[in-house]
């Protein structure tokens, strides 16, 4: 697998990275060692979680697939900070850090390489919440850090807040949910990051799985979209807009002689900005097919075609 750097950094992260949100919850210990296991295989290097997936779980059953099944010096390990377990924003000082310890202990690791807030905490001061990131940098509890789920407005500011004094740690990534169904962060949200001279980590890059075209025709039986905690997650990308957009990217793919899947992945990952879009799988099958795409570039005629048949997308 091709690796880039993560925005101006010198961290270089394999172009694609591996999603950990479903492991404890919807995928079981033995599934995750066969996902990590086929994705470091394939040369993937880029590991993402957060204290908040699974209750903890996820970072837990990392921690020991580190140990027991791939080389930690071959990954970048990147996990999240900033919602407690009752959902509430926290971007304080005591809240980040303390976090951060206890992620570290789950993962059994003495640093991650990338540490990024997981939300903006608007009851916080941002000054607050930053002194937490340079805490943790000058500590060696992380290399680099970053932003997740920022508006425009909120990366400009951390990251210039970042640059304006010496010995600052520099924002190096931003974690947005952006595909094919959800453009709107190309607004204000991407020239923001690019500004900062961040790299974009797209999550769900897929659509929530829908630009897979398997909700063409209904919702699956063993989907996510069929599993209560998951279906209001899916719900708002299967509308008719939506709709007419899978339906062009399964036109493309047939042309291609590719899957649906393999032409979303490549499209978004492609995009100006974009270090590595992260994708996630229940199974590791469901991940080998997403990794078969990492050969596809698409045509200049077929990536015009699909920027303009969703370039009106209103999904949310």
């Amino acid at each position: 697998m091709k690796e880039r750097h993560l925005g101006r950094s010198g961290l270089l992260v394999s172009r694609l990275g591996l999603g950990t949100m479903t492991w404890g919850q919807d995928t079981d210990p033995d599934e995750a060692a066969a996902q990590l296991a086929a994705f470091a295989e394939a040369g993937g290097t880029l590991v993402d979680t957060a204290d908040v997936y699974a209750d903890g779980a996820s970072e837990q059953i990392l921690g020991h697939l580190l140990r027991e099944t791939v080389d930690r010096d071959g990954l970048v390990i990147a996990t999240k900070a900033a919602i407690r377990p009752n959902g509430r924003y926290d971007g304080s000082r005591r809240h980040l850090l303390r976090a951060l310890d206890a992620s570290l202990d789950r993962l059994d690791l003495d640093h991650v390489d990338l540490w990024q807030l997981h939300v903006y905490d608007p009851a916080t001061p941002l000054e607050e919440t930053l002194s937490a990131l340079d805490e943790a940098v000058a500590s060696g509890r992380t290399r680099y850090v970053g932003v997740s789920n920022y508006a425009g407005w909120q990366v400009s500011k951390a990251a210039a807040w970042q640059r304006a004094w010496p010995g600052r740690a520099p924002i190096v990534s931003a974690q947005l949910e952006y595909s094919l169904l959800r453009r709107d962060i190309e607004r204000e949200v991407v020239p923001a990051v690019l500004d900062a001279g961040a790299g974009l980590l797209p999550w769900s890059p897929l659509g929530r799985g829908v630009l897979t075209g398997k909700y063409r025709t209904g919702i699956p039986a063993g989907s996510r979209a069929a599993a209560p905690h998951f279906a209001e997650f899916v719900q708002p990308y299967l509308d008719e807009e939506c709709a007419r957009i899978v339906e062009s990217v399964v036109t493309a793919a047939e042309g291609l002689g590719r899957s649906p899947l393999a032409v979303a992945l490549a499209w978004v990952r492609d995009r100006e900005g974009v270090a590595a879009p992260i994708v996630g799988a229940r199974t590791a099958a469901q991940l080998t097919a997403i990794l078969d795409s990492e050969d596809l570039t698409l045509p200049n005629e077929i990536r015009g075609a699909l920027d303009d048949v969703s370039d009106t997308s209103s999904a949310p």
